[in-house]
């Protein structure tokens, strides 16, 4: 144990977490500007009259009037300030709060990276990425660092990993080792310069599917080696490059860049700056500084250290177990959605779903089929229909607010079709099942979710 915490607790350079530091910051400030752009803010969170919720979050509610445009407004100031590392401890806490309480909003807007920026937000309050290069290192003198507990650095390689090794795991599916959603994905994208005029090719595809899954694999372990470590990242690069210009994913792909500098040495970017810059010193040219350093190392075993490690051990048990437990369900969970986010499952199922809902009114047995439009938007909609535990609150919503307009007492039923992976479409959900009185699934598996029996198409 003590040779573990003497690890744990060992100084390397601080440069590279300085450098995530900056980055994260300038790509939260960037992502915060294109929700102004583009017009999304009102689009997500001001013009729907309904929202779904994450279990256990359904007091979570948007600001009235602009306090929407405000809130994104006060995340692009906090993500500056952690760029520049001013007020930092501080601006962290509230930047971590900030974004989840924007994740949590909206179920139908689920994205992995929207998670993953949660995630990493929390881990910065407490890496001590401040102490070089920042704001607060020089209005507070005494602040300043050479040096990070290697904890820190990490924490970050550890989130990183995950991502990639997870998102890897999850392609290990039939689907996808049989090319499908990539075959139907390239197939619309014949267009794209150079390559495109073999998207349509069977060994194209099974190029792409097979190298996604194989890069997600091992390119953590090709990028801990020092030796395979450059070229691993050359294949990052080229790989993030390919996926923002083929697919529309946002600020993941720059993030991913950005954050898998992380296991480069912890002193790159104070070796690349003295190259062009100025001749500089790196720590592990000159040594650690060294009374703190054995400070640190003297109170290894303190109470708080052991309660850090208790803590961040904790954190990432719960970031490698939370991704299996799709498998406590039974069926594909690209189908039944069971254990799906939260898990890396990144760019895995094409998924279309049409259909509709029918009211019965309990008294006097009058049906009538509402119109999805009268309650959600569009893209709430689309999302809706192959979702189950979305369309179990939307059916628990709208008996609500008939009883709430009426006084009436009805039952819920839902006809939908759905197709996975280019499948023909088929039924989703139990017709004859009301499902006002199903309980909103948590852990339980949905018993009203009809079972996946459409063939894959074969090419």
């Amino acid at each position: 144990m003590r040779s573990l915490l003497r690890r744990f607790f060992a100084p390397v350079d601080i440069a590279s977490l300085v450098f995530v530091r900056i980055a994260f910051g300038a790509i939260m400030f960037w992502e915060a500007w294109r929700y102004f752009d583009k017009g999304w803010i009102a689009r997500y969170w001001i013009r729907p009259s309904y929202n779904f919720k994450y279990y256990g979050f359904s007091w979570v509610e948007p600001w009235p009037g602009q306090g929407m445009y405000w809130h994104f407004f006060i995340l692009a100031l906090l993500a500056v300030c952690i760029m520049v590392g001013l007020w930092y401890r501080v601006t962290t806490v509230f930047f971590f709060l900030g974004f989840t309480y924007i994740f949590l909003l909206e179920q139908a807007l689920y994205l992995n990276h929207f998670y993953m920026v949660s995630l990493l937000s929390f881990l910065l309050i407490f890496v001590p990425s401040h102490r070089a290069f920042s704001v607060d290192a020089y209005l507070r003198p005494r602040l300043r660092k050479k040096t990070t507990p290697a904890w820190a650095l990490w924490s970050v390689r550890g989130m990183v990993g995950l991502v990639y090794f997870y998102g890897g795991l999850a392609k290990l599916h039939f689907d996808w080792l049989q090319g499908e959603p990539v075959r139907m994905w390239l197939a619309e994208r014949t267009y794209f310069p150079g390559i495109g005029m073999w998207f349509t090719e069977e060994w194209m595809v099974f190029l792409i599917s097979y190298g996604g899954l194989l890069f997600d694999l091992l390119i953590v372990p090709f990028l801990l080696v020092k030796r395979t470590r450059p070229y691993a990242f050359g294949f990052v690069l080229f790989f993030h490059i390919m996926n923002a210009n083929l697919f529309t994913i946002g600020i993941f792909p720059w993030m991913m860049i950005a954050m898998t500098t992380v296991f480069f040495e912890p002193d790159w970017p104070r070796a690349l700056t003295s190259k062009f810059f100025y001749r500089g010193e790196s720590v592990k040219d000159k040594g650690p500084e060294l009374p703190s350093a054995q400070r640190e190392m003297q109170s290894e075993m303190s109470l708080s250290n052991l309660f850090l490690v208790a803590s961040f051990g904790s954190f990432f048990l719960l970031q490698i177990l939370i991704p299996f437990r799709h498998l406590l369900y039974p069926g594909n969970v690209s189908w039944t959605e069971e254990g799906h986010r939260f898990a890396w499952h990144m760019k895995l199922r094409d998924k279309h779903g049409a259909g509709y809902f029918t009211v019965r009114d309990i008294s006097d047995q009058t049906i009538w089929d509402i119109e999805l439009k009268d309650y959600l938007t569009s893209w709430q909609i689309k999302e809706m229909l192959t979702r189950p535990d979305m369309i179990i609150q939307f059916s628990h919503f709208v008996a609500a607010e008939i009883y709430q307009e009426t006084g009436q007492e009805v039952e819920v039923y839902a006809t939908i079709w759905v197709s996975l992976n280019g499948r023909d479409q088929q039924l989703f959900v139990n017709p004859d099942v009301n499902l006002v009185a199903q309980p909103r699934p948590f852990l339980q598996p949905i018993s009203w979710l009809l079972p996946l029996t459409e063939p894959l198409r074969t090419p």
